[in-house]
């Protein structure tokens, strides 16, 4: 199991400013080791409750709030990972779980009895998803571009193409229909760290032309299930 906790910003940014911060972060952090030249897929099925408490918490701005989610980088793993992104306050908690992709089909069905054999946190999700009564909602994907620093687990992504499918709950299927979801073009930068940002970085960050916001990718991708009214 892992557990981290940072602070995340994210912001909307225009294609010139991606070009040029991208080329400054190329000379001052090194390259997530996914990113195979232009980046790599991020495909994500979230879950929510009968009455989809997770969305609504998000879009009332609900200062403690979580999100729980499976998420794989390409449909032919064999293994997937099970996560509960917490919010709390300024800082985001993120524990994951491996599960393998049997063990995620049968999340994907409703049976979470395979949780019980994870340790203390897959026995907190079991509880959880069995009292809450999630089940999956919508699969969300896009194409992510990382930069990492290990000095305050600084970690700076570029996520575009952010794409939706709230009928198909087949995480591992190749050949899933997408529909855009969010600003069409539109590239979003998430700045995550510990404690603070070297100086450098910030510095880079300050000159790019953004606008900070605070729409999540599971609430804009709800578009037509629920209405697709995004807070920023």
């Amino acid at each position: 199991m892992q557990d981290v906790l940072r602070r995340e910003l994210k912001y909307r940014i225009p294609e010139k400013s991606f070009s040029h911060i991208k080329s400054g972060l190329s000379y001052l952090l090194e390259e997530d080791a996914h990113n195979n030249g232009e980046g790599y897929m991020v495909r994500s099925l979230y879950f929510d409750t009968l009455t989809n408490d997770d969305f609504y918490d998000k879009q009332a701005g609900i200062d403690h709030r979580k999100k729980i989610r499976l998420r794989i980088y390409d449909t032919d793993d064999d293994h997937a990972k099970l996560e509960l992104k917490d919010k709390q306050g300024v800082f985001q908690r993120k524990r994951s779980l491996e599960v393998s992709r049997a063990e995620a089909e049968e999340l994907i069905g409703g049976h979470y009895e395979c949780l019980m054999e994870k340790g203390d946190f897959g026995r907190r999700m079991y509880a959880l998803m069995g009292t809450e009564v999630y089940r999956p909602v919508c699969t969300v994907q896009y194409e992510r571009l990382a930069y990492i620093s290990p000095t305050n687990d600084i970690r700076i992504t570029f996520d575009k193409r952010l794409m939706s499918n709230e009928g198909n709950a087949d995480l591992f299927d190749r050949d899933m229909p997408f529909y855009p979801a969010g600003v069409i073009g539109g590239i979003t930068m998430e700045v995550k760290y510990n404690h603070f940002l070297m100086s450098y970085i910030k510095d880079m960050i300050d000159r790019a032309d953004k606008m900070q916001v605070s729409s999540s990718k599971y609430c804009q991708c709800r578009l037509y299930g629920l209405g697709g009214a995004i807070n920023e």
